[in-house]
């Protein structure tokens, strides 16, 4: 139910844009295709490759996940869950390794985390036309305190709070119970926002900026466990990621 006066932020997100999970290979190139235009022409963070595609090791162990523009059909925005490999799953994953001797190893062995069980969030990218924003430029995806407004002119960012509920409801779809980020301070704030909380594993490493490693249990989230404003987008978003996995969008 919407309260009077309170803002349908679900009806807003679905006016304009469309969460896709990227299962079929039509849909991974797309995915690569935005990393490429944002990480390699935009950020120079990766080297531009001759086939416009950036694509590592980890996309074999990845699920992959895409916006969409409802306006103009085009995909604007992508993210992945980087999985242990099932070959090696005790390979560590990409912030495991950027964050080696600065992570609290007690606090996650205490979690009592199976490996198969554990995945990263990376890859957040979105297009540049769709960060036009005072300090979006140098980063490939961003959330600011102001982009929340204020009482008298509110607003929201549909974008990147999309692309991170799709990732926890595909993660969950997935059997994943923990993911772990490697991202701005700030992150752990706007999380909270929603009524969901991000733990600390770690000290401040230096990774295209000053990135902090967190963990999110996602075995308690769900629509309910959210705070009553973000319920509407939150049942909207899960309901893309729900349909496109089950092959109806």
């Amino acid at each position: 139910m919407i309260l009077p006066g309170v803002p349908n932020l679900g009806g807003g997100f679905r006016q304009y844009f469309e969460v896709v999970p990227a299962l079929s290979e039509v849909l991974k190139d797309e995915v690569y295709r935005i990393r490429h235009q944002v990480y390699c022409e935009d950020l120079g963070f990766e080297s531009v490759r001759a086939n416009g595609r950036e694509i590592d090791e980890y996309d074999d162990c990845s699920v992959h996940l895409l916006i969409r523009s409802v306006q103009s059909g085009d995909f604007i925005g992508c993210t992945r869950i980087i999985r242990p490999s099932r070959d090696n799953p005790d390979a560590p994953l990409p912030f495991e390794t950027a964050c080696a001797g600065t992570l609290n190893r007690e606090m996650i062995s205490l979690a009592g985390l199976a490996r198969h069980s554990v995945a990263e969030v990376s890859r957040l990218a979105v297009i540049s036309r769709y960060r036009k924003r005072k300090g979006e430029s140098t980063s490939p995806v961003s959330i600011t305190d102001e982009d929340f407004g204020t009482p008298a002119h509110p607003r929201f960012p549909y974008i990147p709070i999309g692309l991170y509920i799709g990732t926890i409801e595909l993660a969950r779809l997935n059997g994943i119970s923990t993911l772990f980020f490697l991202t701005e301070e700030r992150l752990a704030g706007h999380f909270s926002k929603l009524g969901v909380e991000l733990k600390g594993i770690g000290r401040a490493v230096e990774h295209h900026g000053r990135r902090v490693p967190s963990m999110l249990d996602i075995s308690h989230i769900e629509e309910k466990s959210v705070r009553t404003i973000f319920r509407p987008l939150y049942h909207v978003v899960a309901e893309d990621v729900m349909k496109g996995v089950a092959g109806l969008s």
